[in-house]
Parts: C-alpha cells; structure tokens; sequence
C-alpha cells in the first residue's frame, strides 16, 4: 500500500455495507478491513465479549497495519466499546456509527418511525439515550431482530426469509396513511446487504434510512491524508472462514481480493 489505509472491522460481513459506501466516497483510498466472524454475532453477545473484541482488534489494526483512521462498521460495537477506544487511542481518529435516529424522524411524514436493530445496541447505553433525546420528535417503534445479522451472515437464505418476514410483521402497519410506520432505519450494518428483500416486505412507500454514506463523509473530515489518486486497494481478513469473506467480499464489492484468516 502506497499510502496509510483506513481500517475497518465489523462483527462479520456487515461492514461491507460500509465499505461501499466508504470505497465511494474515497475511490483511491487503501482499506483494511477485518470481520470478526469467529466471534460473532456481537449483537446478541454481552457488552464485556464486544468490548474485548474491539480493543484486540483495534491494537492489532494498529500494530499490523499502521492505519491512519478506524472506522467501527458495527452499531453494537459502537455504542458498547467507542468511548473506550477513543480514550485509550487519543491520537487515532475514530469513526462509529448508531442507528440514524434523526435523519428518520425528520424525513418521516406521519411522524412514526421502526427502527430494526440487534438487541445489543437496543439494550446499550448509548442508544437509549440517543432514542430519549429524540423522543418528542417522532414515535419509534423498535424491534430487536434476533438471528437476522447470524443469517445474513452465512447467507441462509430460507432462514433470512423467515426472520426478515418476522420482524418486519412485529413493528406493525406501514404506509403512509396516519398512524403507519412510513420510515424504517436499518441500525444494524448487515440489514442493507437484504435490501431488496426489506423493500419488498415494506412496501413501495416505506423510505428506508442506514448510516453508510454519512459515516463515509466524516471519515473523509477526520482523515488525515486523503489518497487524490492512484488505484485503491483493499486486504481483507476474517477470524472465520476465509471462504466465507471472500465469497461475500466478490459479491458485494467485486473486487479482486484475497482473503486471509487470522487470529487474535
């Protein structure tokens, strides 16, 4: 790599959504990424396994890859373990995502926002109280969506199917007439990877809201050195199994990259 790259980790393959999203907005930018599949879901895991987990993997990202950013593409790692990270590492600038809380309520017209999540990040500290400062502006419903990111993740399409038609019915009626839920936020990075089928259980009217493009333009504030040229390239590396990644990596960003495992 030519210039210092961006590091990026999720639980899994998630973060790719993210990584789209960041290959976007900085096409000549060099990425790390690492997905911690051998250790996930970190959604339905306790804040003590996410918080261990992010600190191995922010010390190895450091140590193995002198990035120059983080960027935690992962709601439940975010909100368990970013202020631990951001004050053991004063001098990383480090970038996380929550469930885009805000930008739903204002976009929404009847004023009723779903919020599909994993539990981890429902239950944190740091959603609940994002979810009481905004909780005159518009009425959230919520759904923790227990064994979606798991099906997502080793792409078990009957069960993704299932699960996605099950926590799509609990949140209620949605539409745009008044008392429907016209405005859905995915808070949970592997939930844009099923796209098509989320739109297709909520219908045509329902905006869907993810965090992707606005954590790419801050990364690009906080960077230090932004790459203004040159051919980006990314490694990719995974806790799990290689094959699973590398699979997930051609069909969701179609670069030509390898995959390596590793252990932390």
């Amino acid at each position: 790599m030519t210039t210092r790259p961006v590091g990026v980790f999720d639980s899994g393959i998630g973060g790719l959504s993210v990584l789209q999203a960041l290959s976007a907005e900085l096409p000549h930018q060099d990425f790390v990424y690492l997905a911690d599949s051998g250790h996930a879901p970190y959604g339905e895991r306790d804040a003590a396994h996410v918080i261990a987990r992010s600190r191995a993997i922010t010390r190895h990202l450091r140590e193995a890859h002198d990035i120059q950013v983080l960027v935690v593409a992962c709601n439940t790692a975010t909100a368990a373990a970013i202020h631990l990270l951001r004050e053991e590492h004063p001098d990383l600038p480090i970038v996380g995502l929550e469930p885009a809380l805000k930008p739903a309520a204002q976009a929404s017209r009847t004023h009723r926002v779903g919020v599909l999540a994993t539990r981890g990040t429902l239950q944190s500290t740091k959603f609940k109280a994002l979810h009481q400062s905004l909780a005159d502006t518009a009425d959230f419903v919520l759904r923790a969506c227990d064994g979606l990111a798991d099906a997502i993740e080793h792409q078990d399409l009957p069960r993704i199917q299932a699960l996605a038609r099950e926590h799509v019915a609990a949140l209620g009626r949605c539409g745009l007439a008044p008392g429907e839920i016209d405005t859905v936020v995915l808070g949970c990075t592997h939930y844009p990877l099923i796209l098509p089928k989320l739109r297709e259980l909520l219908g045509p009217d329902v905006r869907l809201v993810e965090s992707g493009a606005p954590v790419a333009r801050q990364t690009r504030r906080v960077l230090p050195q932004v790459a203004a040229s040159g051919q980006a390239q990314l490694r990719a590396y995974t806790t799990g199994q290689a094959g699973e990644l590398q699979a997930a990596v051609r069909h969701w960003l179609q670069p030509p990259v390898d995959v390596a495992a590793l252990k932390i």
